[in-house]
């Protein structure tokens, strides 16, 4: 290592040691190695994996280096987040209080932005009235009244609906931002996208607001900015779409990069459907004037194509006719496309209609035409047709008969992150959760850091301030019999003890919202303590009421896997109903198993249980918050113990003292009880 960098390590830990003084808290050894190491990175430019248990303290450890290498060098460095949860506390709490503390032993003062998508922002132009309203107009949002006296007609809302909308109205005249996240009130997203638009409707440089566009005026902000605070799915369309929506940076630490590659392939998943072709055929019409027969009968040939297809993935890629039909699609979005550029250039004020007619239609083109490639490329293609969500029921399986829609995804995305990421800037990924089986490998391996054209890296685990094994056990049921819905009276019995013994204070998490209801509903017959459920209201406000009462339960499904951060005696149990493994209907994994096995791999371990082995640690990590915290970790899925896997899943997991005697640890939550 050069002397340079060994100085930029050094110097991170002084500034660490600054901020951590003023914050009145203690300097942690894993949290100043990994200010260090850091500091090393961003000087060197060779990327840095860096595991930092829970408390480590590893937000202030990468920001305390992020900040003096963007001020000193001039070259700015992205912080990005898979959680809007992290996103605002970053911006919210850490960063103003760092700032704060170091300011004086920065050559200047550091600039800060957060960049979100379109989508996150109200949309003047859609509030100003010109913007294509397809979705509700004033007669459905609201109802006329005539004044007595026989004045103007005026609109009151009539429904929650229309009440949000006149509030976000509101809101719009006295906003600087225009961030959602900025609202003092919540809103519906059907009520936000009555103000809002996504990045296929954005007009862009052609809207006649651009100039004062909410979202225009972050990423302005942003380009002048040092740290500029993002989240995972605009880190992907900037370095695989080529869109620029974020400002050149010269490093990028990612936060939550366990999330990584799942978010990455989310962002770069794409769906095509009979319904969105003839809606863009719809606008098309409405603001060109065209002949849209051509990709009317495309739809309808498309729809028929896939009408027998069963749903899941389409493991022998199209048949003739689907292949003809997704043909004709494509072929019909080009025509159409090229005829409606005709006396375009000619305009000298934004068309909205037009502008958004012309981007749905891409957007079909686009699809049809990934699809078509995708024998030659990583994608895969499969057949859903989505369920919906019945209060109490949980998700109910489509009717075969309903509309298909085809998804289109790549099964890696290692080769796009190596080439569009790490081939470009110096990246540092951390999170708890980066080894599994105390490997880095698999997850080096899903980001492209693997293999004879892989760039280098360095990995380091800092560890965590916790002494696992004296402050909580790991409990595996192993006398329940495996999950399933014949078994839940006996998953309940054993849960509704276990709170019992505890007095409360338990979060349960559930693989499903289905569970979650379920085991709500009937716990809070059988029990004596409040019993919150995802759903019940915002999560903002349900993680709240649970830190405040420690009698209270919290049952919720993966958004409360992650995030949470409840310390004390709030929380000193947490169950897991079952092992998270993924649907074992899910059309990618299951590709993503196949080609692992045709390779001579073992699908199941590389894939299934790999995620479960992240998701489980992740859960897991929501017991112990603090050196103070005690507690009990309860896995009511006798898998963990009895099946042969259950070893590699709990090696991915904190070191907790395991025991699979019940009655024990219902002992020891009665003392922690009544501490």
């Amino acid at each position: 290592m050069s002397e340079t960098a060994a100085f930029a390590g050094k110097l991170a830990e002084r500034l660490l040691d600054t901020a951590v003084d003023s914050f009145g808290g203690t300097r942690r050894p894993g949290q100043e190695e990994m200010a260090r190491r850091v500091g090393d990175a961003l000087s060197t430019g060779k990327h840095l994996l860096a595991q930092a248990g829970t408390g480590t303290g590893k937000s202030l450890a990468y920001l305390v280096p992020a900040v003096h290498h963007a001020v000193t060098t001039g070259r700015p460095v992205l912080v990005s987040t898979a959680t809007l949860a992290l996103q605002a506390q970053i911006m919210g709490r850490d960063l103003p209080r760092l700032l704060d503390s170091i300011e004086q032993q920065l050559p200047r003062k550091a600039k800060i932005a957060l960049v979100k998508g379109r989508s996150n922002y109200l949309c003047k132009q859609k509030l100003a009235g010109g913007f294509p309203e397809e979705d509700h107009d004033q007669e459905v949002l609201f109802a006329a009244a005539v004044e007595p006296t026989g004045g103007v007609t005026t609109y009151e809302p009539t429904s929650k609906l229309g009440k949000e909308v006149i509030m976000l109205r509101e809101w719009a005249e006295e906003t600087d931002t225009g961030d959602r996240d900025d609202l003092t009130t919540g809103v519906t997203d059907k009520a936000w996208r009555q103000v809002s638009v996504n990045a296929v409707d954005c007009l862009g440089r052609r809207c006649s607001m651009f100039e004062e566009c909410f979202s225009e005026l972050a990423r302005q902000e942003a380009k002048e900015a040092d740290l500029v605070i993002t989240n995972h799915a605009m880190l992907a369309i900037d370095a695989f779409e080529g869109l620029e929506v974020l400002p050149e940076h010269d490093a990028v630490i990612i936060d939550e990069a366990h999330e990584l590659a799942d978010r990455v392939t989310s962002a770069v998943t794409a769906q095509l459907s009979a319904q969105m072709i003839l809606a863009a055929a719809s606008s098309m019409r409405k603001y060109t004037a065209l002949e849209v027969q051509g990709i009317q009968n495309a739809a309808k040939a498309l729809e028929a194509a896939f009408s027998g297809a069963e749903d899941g993935l389409l493991a022998r890629g199209l048949n003739p006719q689907q292949t003809n039909a997704v043909e004709s699609v494509r072929n019909a979005a080009r025509t159409l496309l090229s005829d409606s550029e005709q006396g375009r250039k000619d305009e000298s004020e934004a068309d909205a209609g037009r502008t958004t007619a012309r981007a749905r239609l891409q957007a079909v083109y686009d699809v049809a035409e990934r699809i078509l490639g995708s024998p030659q490329t990583p994608d895969v293609v499969w057949v859903d047709r989505p369920g919906s969500f019945v209060p109490g029921k949980g998700y109910q399986q489509a009717d075969p008969s309903e509309p298909p829609m085809l998804y289109v995804a790549p099964t890696t995305v290692a080769g796009r992150l190596r080439d569009g990421l790490f081939g470009s800037r110096t990246v540092v990924l951390t999170s708890a959760t980066l080894t599994i089986g105390d490997s880095f490998d698999p997850v080096a391996g899903s980001l492209g850091l693997l293999g004879e054209e892989a760039p280098e890296y360095d990995a380091i685990d800092v560890g965590t301030p916790f002494n696992y094994r004296s402050q909580g056990i790991l409990y595996a049921a192993s006398h329940l019999p495996a999950p399933s819905l014949k078994t839940k009276e006996a998953q309940h019995t054993e849960l509704a003890q276990l709170i019992e013994a505890s007095g409360g204070a338990t979060l349960g998490l559930f693989s499903s919202r289905r569970a979650a209801e379920d085991a709500a509903e009937e716990l809070r017959e059988r029990l004596d303590v409040p019993i919150l459920c995802q759903g019940d209201a915002t999560m903002s406000a349900l993680v709240r009421e649970f830190s405040e009462d420690e009698a209270t339960c919290l049952f919720g499904t993966m958004s409360l896997w992650q995030g949470v951060d409840v310390p004390g005696r709030a929380c000193r149990m947490v169950t897991i109903d079952r092992i998270p493994f993924p649907r074992p209907d899910d059309p990618l994994n299951n590709a993503r198993s196949q080609e692992i096995a045709k390779a001579g791999g073992n699908g199941f371990m590389q894939v299934a249980a790999t995620h479960a082995a992240v998701r489980l640690s992740q859960g897991a990590g929501r017991l112990i918050r603090s050196t103070q915290d005690k507690g009990v970790l309860a896995i009511l899925d006798s898998r963990i113990a009895t099946a042969r896997y259950g070893s590699f899943l709990r090696r991915s997991m904190p070191d907790l003292w395991p025991t699979t005697d019940g009655e024990f640890v219902k002992q020891a939550l009665t003392r922690l009880r009544n501490a």
